[in-house]
């Protein structure tokens, strides 16, 4: 502990969770934005706005890294492509670089938000995460496999659906827009 706090090691932890700023303001980091509202006033505030202290992924370091150059395409296809269906694979990837003066860990989360869905969709959800450790002025790409199928959501009737329309992916700062051109629903219960 010392060896943190006194900069001879780096941070390097991420919350697996989402800190809220208020007791009773407990929420998952992919809550709903219909569950976001304004805050009315009186002794009981049953609609208040969900506030956070720190968000998912949250965490500390001495240095600094920056993200840049997200690119999204089809396994097999185009660099530029960014329309699919159920059956593909979507390769994602980006360019982290250390802008700081100490080496460091970064843990790179991938999320995914479906923008207009049936049902209220998640606010942002978690796709897949790689913690790489670079050196002061280092910069390294890194790229994720990610399943269309993996973009599916539990509908009403309770089966797995993949909805056509616009869904946006996200990586540190950087954002890419993809659309699903088809819409799918699977008959077994695990996709």
């Amino acid at each position: 502990m010392a060896g943190l706090v006194s900069g001879r090691y780096n941070f390097s932890g991420r919350l697996p969770f989402t800190y809220p700023s208020e007791i009773n303001s407990l929420t998952n980091y992919d809550f709903k934005k219909s569950e976001e509202t304004g805050t009315m006033e009186g002794a009981y505030d049953y609609n208040a706005r969900i506030t956070q202290q720190w968000g998912f992924g949250h965490g500390l370091s001495y240095t600094t890294f920056e993200y840049s150059n997200l690119q999204v395409s089809v396994l097999g296809g185009s660099a530029a492509k960014s329309r699919f269906t159920k059956d593909d694979v979507l390769t994602v990837s980006v360019d982290v670089a250390n802008t700081g003066l100490r080496a460091g860990k970064e843990s790179v989360l991938l999320f995914s938000s479906d923008l207009i869905a049936s049902m209220v969709p998640d606010g942002r959800r978690l796709r897949q995460f790689e913690k790489i450790e670079l050196q002061p002025g280092e910069k390294r790409t890194v790229t994720f496999q990610l399943p269309a199928a993996d973009l599916a959501f539990v509908g009403y009737d309770g089966r797995w659906t993949l909805e056509e329309g616009d869904f946006l992916l996200s990586v540190g700062t950087q954002t890419q827009t993809i659309t699903c051109t088809e819409t799918y629903t699977w008959d077994s219960p695990n996709r």
